[in-house]
Protein backbone atom coordinates (compact mmCIF):
# COMPACT_ATOMS: atom_id res chain seq x y z
CA UNK A 1 0.00 0.00 0.00
CA UNK A 2 1.83 3.33 -1.35
CA UNK A 3 1.63 5.80 1.89
CA UNK A 4 0.64 9.27 0.24
CA UNK A 5 -1.16 12.57 1.74
CA UNK A 6 -4.36 11.23 0.65
CA UNK A 7 -6.99 9.53 2.83
CA UNK A 8 -6.43 5.66 2.54
CA UNK A 9 -9.12 2.65 3.92
CA UNK A 10 -8.59 0.22 6.08
CA UNK A 11 -10.40 -1.92 8.13
CA UNK A 12 -13.71 0.67 7.86
CA UNK A 13 -11.22 3.34 9.81
CA UNK A 14 -9.72 6.42 7.91
CA UNK A 15 -6.01 6.95 8.35
CA UNK A 16 -4.34 10.37 6.90
CA UNK A 17 -0.52 9.59 6.47
CA UNK A 18 2.42 12.31 5.67
CA UNK A 19 5.71 10.92 4.19
CA UNK A 20 6.49 10.70 7.71
CA UNK A 21 8.27 7.12 8.24
CA UNK A 22 6.82 7.42 12.01
CA UNK A 23 3.26 7.81 10.99
CA UNK A 24 3.66 4.84 8.82
CA UNK A 25 5.42 2.96 12.05
CA UNK A 26 2.59 4.02 14.37
CA UNK A 27 0.02 2.59 11.59
CA UNK A 28 1.45 -0.66 11.39
CA UNK A 29 1.99 -0.70 15.36
CA UNK A 30 -1.75 -0.05 15.93
CA UNK A 31 -2.71 -2.65 13.11
CA UNK A 32 -0.82 -5.37 14.78
CA UNK A 33 -1.72 -4.52 18.19
CA UNK A 34 2.09 -4.17 19.29
CA UNK A 35 3.88 -2.45 22.40
CA UNK A 36 6.05 0.42 21.37
CA UNK A 37 9.00 -0.47 23.51
CA UNK A 38 7.91 2.11 25.99
CA UNK A 39 7.30 1.94 29.85
CA UNK A 40 6.84 4.41 32.35
CA UNK A 41 5.71 3.72 36.12
CA UNK A 42 5.05 0.24 35.52
CA UNK A 43 2.87 0.61 32.45
CA UNK A 44 4.07 -0.59 29.17
CA UNK A 45 2.60 1.50 26.11
CA UNK A 46 1.08 0.01 23.54
CA UNK A 47 -0.32 1.32 19.98
CA UNK A 48 -3.64 0.68 21.26
CA UNK A 49 -2.93 2.95 24.00
CA UNK A 50 -1.85 6.05 21.74
CA UNK A 51 -5.01 5.82 19.98
CA UNK A 52 -7.51 5.99 22.86
CA UNK A 53 -5.22 8.55 24.03
CA UNK A 54 -5.36 10.27 20.86
CA UNK A 55 -9.04 9.80 20.32
CA UNK A 56 -9.65 10.98 23.81
CA UNK A 57 -8.30 14.21 23.25
CA UNK A 58 -10.41 14.95 20.18
CA UNK A 59 -12.92 14.28 21.70
CA UNK A 60 -12.27 16.81 25.02
CA UNK A 61 -10.17 19.36 22.87
CA UNK A 62 -10.34 21.71 25.64
CA UNK A 63 -8.67 19.59 28.76
CA UNK A 64 -5.63 20.30 29.66
CA UNK A 65 -2.72 18.33 30.95
CA UNK A 66 -3.56 17.53 34.23
CA UNK A 67 -7.54 16.83 32.82
CA UNK A 68 -6.74 14.52 30.51
CA UNK A 69 -3.95 12.65 33.07
CA UNK A 70 -7.29 12.37 35.37
CA UNK A 71 -9.40 10.81 32.33
CA UNK A 72 -7.00 8.48 31.40
CA UNK A 73 -6.50 6.86 35.25
CA UNK A 74 -10.03 6.83 35.54
CA UNK A 75 -10.76 4.99 32.11
CA UNK A 76 -7.65 2.57 32.43
CA UNK A 77 -8.43 2.00 36.82
CA UNK A 78 -4.74 2.93 36.81
CA UNK A 79 -4.64 3.87 41.22
CA UNK A 80 -2.29 3.32 43.58
CA UNK A 81 -2.42 0.51 46.25
CA UNK A 82 -4.60 2.99 48.75
CA UNK A 83 -7.34 3.86 45.96
CA UNK A 84 -5.80 7.14 44.67
CA UNK A 85 -5.24 7.98 40.88
CA UNK A 86 -1.76 7.79 39.48
CA UNK A 87 -3.02 11.19 37.86
CA UNK A 88 0.88 12.82 38.15
CA UNK A 89 2.59 9.09 37.18
CA UNK A 90 0.22 9.56 34.26
CA UNK A 91 1.55 12.96 33.16
CA UNK A 92 5.11 11.21 33.14
CA UNK A 93 3.69 8.90 30.65
CA UNK A 94 2.49 10.61 28.13
CA UNK A 95 5.40 12.99 28.56
CA UNK A 96 7.42 9.72 27.45
CA UNK A 97 4.90 9.13 24.20
CA UNK A 98 5.37 13.13 23.68
CA UNK A 99 9.04 12.79 23.40
CA UNK A 100 8.83 9.95 21.33
CA UNK A 101 6.59 11.62 18.95
CA UNK A 102 3.48 9.29 19.10
CA UNK A 103 1.36 12.01 20.59
CA UNK A 104 0.87 16.04 20.70
CA UNK A 105 -0.49 17.14 24.23
CA UNK A 106 -2.78 20.26 24.79
CA UNK A 107 0.05 23.08 25.44
CA UNK A 108 1.18 24.09 28.74
CA UNK A 109 -1.64 26.54 30.37
CA UNK A 110 1.21 27.09 33.10
CA UNK A 111 5.34 26.47 33.96
CA UNK A 112 5.28 22.88 36.15
CA UNK A 113 7.23 23.25 39.10
CA UNK A 114 9.51 20.59 40.44
CA UNK A 115 9.73 21.21 43.94
CA UNK A 116 12.60 18.78 44.62
CA UNK A 117 14.63 20.72 42.36
CA UNK A 118 16.86 23.52 44.59
CA UNK A 119 15.14 21.88 47.20
CA UNK A 120 16.77 23.86 50.23
CA UNK A 121 18.47 21.67 52.96
CA UNK A 122 16.02 21.37 55.90
CA UNK A 123 16.78 24.55 58.27
CA UNK A 124 18.70 23.79 62.03
CA UNK A 125 16.44 23.37 64.74
CA UNK A 126 18.17 23.84 68.03
CA UNK A 127 17.88 21.42 70.81
CA UNK A 128 18.25 19.61 74.04
CA UNK A 129 21.89 18.49 73.29
CA UNK A 130 22.48 17.20 77.17
CA UNK A 131 23.83 13.79 77.45
CA UNK A 132 20.72 10.95 77.86
CA UNK A 133 22.49 8.27 79.78
CA UNK A 134 21.82 4.97 81.54
CA UNK A 135 19.97 1.56 81.52
CA UNK A 136 17.38 1.24 78.91
CA UNK A 137 14.76 0.74 81.61
CA UNK A 138 15.66 3.92 83.30
CA UNK A 139 14.37 6.18 80.31
CA UNK A 140 10.99 4.01 79.63
CA UNK A 141 8.42 4.36 78.89
CA UNK A 142 9.07 5.31 75.69
CA UNK A 143 6.21 7.25 72.85
CA UNK A 144 6.54 6.88 69.28
CA UNK A 145 5.29 8.97 67.30
CA UNK A 146 4.09 9.29 63.59
CA UNK A 147 5.39 12.66 62.69
CA UNK A 148 4.79 12.96 58.60
CA UNK A 149 2.56 15.75 57.98
CA UNK A 150 2.64 17.17 61.43
CA UNK A 151 4.52 19.92 62.61
CA UNK A 152 7.11 17.73 64.19
CA UNK A 153 8.34 16.72 60.44
CA UNK A 154 10.31 19.50 60.09
CA UNK A 155 12.52 18.58 62.88
CA UNK A 156 12.41 15.47 62.46
CA UNK A 157 14.39 16.54 58.62
CA UNK A 158 16.41 18.71 60.06
CA UNK A 159 18.08 16.21 62.68
CA UNK A 160 18.26 13.21 60.31
CA UNK A 161 20.04 16.68 58.30
CA UNK A 162 22.01 16.82 61.07
CA UNK A 163 23.06 13.62 62.11
CA UNK A 164 22.71 10.75 59.95
CA UNK A 165 25.57 10.22 57.81
CA UNK A 166 23.51 10.09 54.48
CA UNK A 167 21.52 12.79 55.45
CA UNK A 168 18.34 14.12 54.53
CA UNK A 169 16.57 12.67 51.21
CA UNK A 170 13.34 13.43 50.23
CA UNK A 171 11.37 10.19 49.52
CA UNK A 172 8.85 9.78 46.83
CA UNK A 173 5.94 7.17 47.25
CA UNK A 174 4.01 5.52 50.36
CA UNK A 175 6.27 6.56 53.74
CA UNK A 176 5.86 7.44 57.25
CA UNK A 177 8.63 8.81 59.63
CA UNK A 178 8.60 8.79 63.51
CA UNK A 179 10.25 10.41 66.13
CA UNK A 180 10.89 8.36 69.36
CA UNK A 181 10.87 10.38 72.97
CA UNK A 182 12.51 10.42 76.50
CA UNK A 183 9.54 12.58 77.85
CA UNK A 184 9.67 15.55 75.82
CA UNK A 185 12.97 14.70 74.25
CA UNK A 186 13.66 13.18 70.93
CA UNK A 187 16.41 10.05 71.07
CA UNK A 188 15.68 8.85 68.01
CA UNK A 189 14.49 9.41 64.05
CA UNK A 190 13.38 6.04 62.51
CA UNK A 191 11.72 6.64 58.40
CA UNK A 192 9.82 4.35 56.32
CA UNK A 193 9.43 4.42 52.94
CA UNK A 194 7.96 2.42 49.70
CA UNK A 195 10.57 -0.70 48.98
CA UNK A 196 12.94 -0.64 46.17
CA UNK A 197 12.21 -2.20 43.20
CA UNK A 198 14.44 -4.88 42.33
CA UNK A 199 17.09 -6.40 44.53
CA UNK A 200 17.96 -10.09 43.24
CA UNK A 201 18.74 -11.48 46.85
CA UNK A 202 15.45 -10.15 48.17
CA UNK A 203 13.73 -11.18 44.96
CA UNK A 204 15.14 -14.31 45.07
CA UNK A 205 14.37 -15.41 49.12
CA UNK A 206 10.48 -14.20 49.20
CA UNK A 207 10.05 -16.22 45.36
CA UNK A 208 9.11 -13.49 43.53
CA UNK A 209 9.35 -13.47 39.30
CA UNK A 210 8.61 -9.79 37.94
CA UNK A 211 4.60 -9.95 37.94
CA UNK A 212 4.66 -11.08 40.73
CA UNK A 213 7.07 -8.36 42.89
CA UNK A 214 5.46 -5.38 40.26
CA UNK A 215 1.79 -6.48 41.76
CA UNK A 216 2.83 -7.24 45.47
CA UNK A 217 5.74 -4.88 45.97
CA UNK A 218 3.87 -2.52 47.67
CA UNK A 219 3.14 -4.78 50.91
CA UNK A 220 6.54 -4.43 52.02
CA UNK A 221 8.10 -1.55 53.53
CA UNK A 222 11.95 -0.29 53.42
CA UNK A 223 14.02 1.22 56.26
CA UNK A 224 15.22 4.18 54.78
CA UNK A 225 16.71 5.92 57.88
CA UNK A 226 17.64 5.05 61.00
CA UNK A 227 19.12 7.52 63.69
CA UNK A 228 19.50 7.64 67.35
CA UNK A 229 20.81 11.33 68.06
CA UNK A 230 24.78 11.19 69.21
CA UNK A 231 24.22 12.48 72.77
CA UNK A 232 22.50 9.73 73.75
CA UNK A 233 24.06 6.73 74.81
CA UNK A 234 21.88 4.28 76.15
CA UNK A 235 22.88 0.25 75.16
CA UNK A 236 20.44 -1.92 73.27
CA UNK A 237 18.28 1.10 72.42
CA UNK A 238 18.55 0.45 69.11
CA UNK A 239 17.27 -2.92 68.73
CA UNK A 240 14.83 -2.28 71.14
CA UNK A 241 13.47 0.82 68.77
CA UNK A 242 13.48 -1.86 66.08
CA UNK A 243 11.30 -4.40 68.08
CA UNK A 244 8.80 -1.63 68.86
CA UNK A 245 8.54 -0.51 65.48
CA UNK A 246 7.95 -3.70 64.41
CA UNK A 247 4.67 -4.00 66.50
CA UNK A 248 3.34 -0.56 65.54
CA UNK A 249 4.40 -0.15 61.94
CA UNK A 250 1.66 -2.49 60.17
CA UNK A 251 -1.38 -0.86 61.62
CA UNK A 252 -0.21 2.85 60.95
CA UNK A 253 0.58 1.72 57.41
CA UNK A 254 -2.36 0.02 56.82
CA UNK A 255 -4.52 3.22 58.57
CA UNK A 256 -2.35 5.80 56.25
CA UNK A 257 -2.38 4.24 53.08
CA UNK A 258 -5.15 1.56 53.20
CA UNK A 259 -3.77 -1.59 52.28
CA UNK A 260 -1.00 -3.67 55.05
CA UNK A 261 2.14 -5.13 54.46
CA UNK A 262 3.98 -8.06 55.39
CA UNK A 263 7.80 -7.48 55.03
CA UNK A 264 10.03 -4.91 55.97
CA UNK A 265 13.20 -4.57 54.52
CA UNK A 266 16.90 -2.41 55.03
CA UNK A 267 20.49 -2.00 53.42
CA UNK A 268 23.65 -1.73 55.54
CA UNK A 269 26.66 -0.36 54.49
CA UNK A 270 28.52 -3.06 55.21
CA UNK A 271 32.05 -0.98 54.76
CA UNK A 272 30.88 1.03 57.80
CA UNK A 273 28.62 -0.58 60.09
CA UNK A 274 27.94 -4.61 61.28
CA UNK A 275 24.37 -4.26 61.95
CA UNK A 276 24.28 -5.38 65.15
CA UNK A 277 21.29 -3.97 66.23
CA UNK A 278 19.17 -5.30 63.63
CA UNK A 279 19.98 -8.77 64.43
CA UNK A 280 19.28 -8.38 67.98
CA UNK A 281 15.73 -7.36 66.55
CA UNK A 282 15.52 -11.07 64.82
CA UNK A 283 16.22 -9.15 61.34
CA UNK A 284 17.60 -11.60 58.76
CA UNK A 285 20.77 -11.52 56.09
CA UNK A 286 19.30 -12.91 53.08
CA UNK A 287 22.09 -12.08 50.75
CA UNK A 288 23.78 -8.77 49.35
CA UNK A 289 23.16 -5.67 46.90
CA UNK A 290 25.29 -6.21 43.49
CA UNK A 291 26.66 -3.11 44.31
CA UNK A 292 25.15 -1.65 40.92
CA UNK A 293 23.41 1.36 40.36
CA UNK A 294 19.92 1.20 38.67
CA UNK A 295 21.87 3.13 35.60
CA UNK A 296 24.86 1.17 35.75
CA UNK A 297 26.66 0.74 32.14
CA UNK A 298 28.80 -2.36 33.24
CA UNK A 299 28.64 -5.12 35.42
CA UNK A 300 31.39 -4.18 37.88
CA UNK A 301 30.02 -2.51 41.06
CA UNK A 302 30.20 0.89 40.98
CA UNK A 303 29.38 1.58 44.63
CA UNK A 304 29.56 -0.50 48.04
CA UNK A 305 28.19 -3.72 48.48
CA UNK A 306 25.09 -3.37 50.93
CA UNK A 307 23.64 -6.27 53.56
CA UNK A 308 20.23 -6.67 52.15
CA UNK A 309 18.44 -7.32 56.15
CA UNK A 310 14.44 -8.68 56.00
CA UNK A 311 12.40 -8.81 58.70
CA UNK A 312 9.07 -10.98 58.75
CA UNK A 313 5.52 -9.14 60.28
CA UNK A 314 4.17 -12.59 59.72
CA UNK A 315 4.94 -15.80 59.38
CA UNK A 316 3.12 -16.11 56.31
CA UNK A 317 4.21 -13.43 54.40
CA UNK A 318 5.21 -15.78 51.77
CA UNK A 319 1.74 -16.93 50.50
CA UNK A 320 1.07 -12.98 50.83
CA UNK A 321 3.57 -11.63 49.05
CA UNK A 322 3.43 -14.38 46.57
CA UNK A 323 -0.27 -14.63 45.74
Amino acid sequence: MAIHGKAKIFSGKKYRFKYSGLAFFVFCMLSLGMDLGIKFGGKQATAADVEFINRMMLSNPDTNRRQLSIKLCEAWNWVQPNGFLRDVVCRGFLLKLERAGYIKLPAQRTLSYNHLIGKKKPAVIEIDKSPITGKLSEIQPLEFRQVRFTPLEKSFNSLISQYHYLGYCHAVGEQLKYMIFHGDRPVACISWSSAARHIGSRDRFIGWNKPVRERNLHLMAYNSRFLILPWVKVPHLASHILGKMAQVIQKDWELKYNHPIYYLETFVDKERFKGTCYYAANWQNIGDTTGLGKNATSKEPNRSIKAVLGYSLTKRFREYLCR
